[in-house]
């Protein structure tokens, strides 16, 4: 791939091992291994941080990273003899087997979270009871949340392994992009995704870090558990909300005027303690 909204993605490689015709499209780069080097060797090698240290210095563009063919074709690859190839694609295949075990494993327990979920967190529009009799109140994000979007940094303050020196996690639109010398926040906060194909993904995090201007930080007033909120969040896919454009976005304004469903904080802490036994972020 040369291209993504992220540099993570970009450069990552599919090893092609079939006999019929494949169609692959413009924003990806075809490459033949010689005789010398073995196709699943190489595209394990674009998963390690030595191959990642080096198209960071061919990266281009902020909203949309792009690494050349002529660019990544710059890139230095050890070559071993085949046979200590063989043997490192060996090993790495076992473990691929053993993750797509635990693979399963894990699907099995998202269906869980989301059949429980569903269930906890049905509310009926503007009700003020829920399904047990409990009161329930409605009030807008913005009444119960500060919600602001983060700060720009530039890529090249990011980097993809943390150590002493650059030890915050840095969040975009995706996730966590990387690690950065300084923090913008500290605390128990989510974040929400706020451009990008993927915007609406909702994140939680406690303790420090630095949320980009790609990331909507969200602060609770004190009447709502952040976990519940992450919870209830999630259910209503907030990237239905996001302008139909060719870089998708979401309005602070607009997620602020959402209205959402407040039971007391005990049942809120209840709700949390059920679904965070199944939920794989937490």
């Amino acid at each position: 791939t040369n291209t993504s909204e992220n540099l993570e993605d970009v450069g990552k490689a599919v090893v092609y091992l079939g006999k019929i015709q494949a169609v692959t499209g413009g924003h990806a780069t075809i490459i033949k291994p010689s005789q010398l080097l073995l196709g699943k060797y190489f595209a394990y090698f674009t998963q390690t941080e030595e191959f990642a240290s080096q198209k960071r210095k061919f990266a281009k563009g902020t909203k949309v990273i792009d690494v050349s063919a002529t660019d990544l074709a710059k890139i230095q690859i050890p070559i071993p003899p085949l046979a200590v190839q063989k043997e490192i694609v060996r090993i790495l295949d076992t473990f691929t087997e053993l993750t797509a075990e635990l693979t399963a494993e894990l699907t099995a327990r998202k269906k869980q979270y989301k059949y429980y979920r569903e269930q906890l967190l049905s509310f009926e529009p503007q009700m003020n009871t829920d399904k047990h009799g409990f009161k329930v109140e409605w009030k807008t994000l913005g009444e119960v949340f500060d919600m602001k979007a983060g700060q720009h940094i530039s890529s090249n303050d990011i980097i993809s392994i943390a150590n002493s020196e650059h030890r915050y996690p840095c969040f975009g639109g995706n996730g966590i992009r990387g690690y950065v010398k300084y923090k913008s926040h500290n605390g128990h906060h989510l974040l929400i995704g706020r451009q990008g194909a993927l915007c609406g993904n909702v994140q939680r995090f406690y303790g420090e870090f630095y949320a980009t201007e790609h990331a909507v930080v969200v602060t609770s007033n004190g009447e709502v558990n952040i976990g519940f909120a992450f919870h209830l969040l999630t259910l209503m896919n907030l990237n239905q909300y996001a302008s139909k454009s060719a870089q998708p976005g979401l309005a602070v304004g607009n997620l602020e005027r959402l209205k959402i469903p407040i039971p007391s904080l005990e049942e809120q802490a209840r709700i949390v303690s059920i679904l965070d036994k199944f939920d794989l972020s937490t």
